[in-house]
């Protein structure tokens, strides 16, 4: 596969483009296509040696085939992020949780109903 075209559709273009070009210049146009991808793999190559001498030797260990995004299924995404647990506090979130409610101002009142009757407050300047 190149590109996902299939042999066919790639034959296809290739004789379109050797009946538009023409026998003249069909030749030059296939020895630039030529260049092309040698310098292309040259460049990939040069790209993979880079990657793999800035993450040193952990570049080998690495299972490219499960980081393939085309396996993921969204559904079991969505479903296994809801069924993790939630994240246990730890000490430090909780000192910090303790330090902004030691500065925080003082919550304003909840108004609780006790008698249904009653009609709910009104705060026009809040609309």
């Amino acid at each position: 596969m190149f590109f996902g075209l299939d042999m066919e559709k790639l034959l296809l273009i290739a004789l379109v483009a050797a009946l538009l070009l023409g026998p003249e210049r069909l030749p030059r146009y296939a020895e630039m296509l030529g260049r092309f991808t040698v310098r292309a793999k040259e460049w990939l190559q040069g790209a993979k040696g880079r990657v793999k001498e800035e993450m040193g030797e952990d570049f080998d260990d690495v299972e490219w085939r499960k980081l393939d995004p085309r396996q993921y299924d969204p559904r079991r995404i969505i479903r296994d992020a809801l069924l993790d647990d939630a994240p246990v506090p730890t000490v430090r979130a909780a000192g910090v949780a303790a330090a902004v409610a030691a500065t925080a101002p003082d919550p304003a009142p909840v108004f609780v109903a006790d008698d249904p009757d009653r009609p709910v407050p009104y705060d026009s300047e809040a609309t």
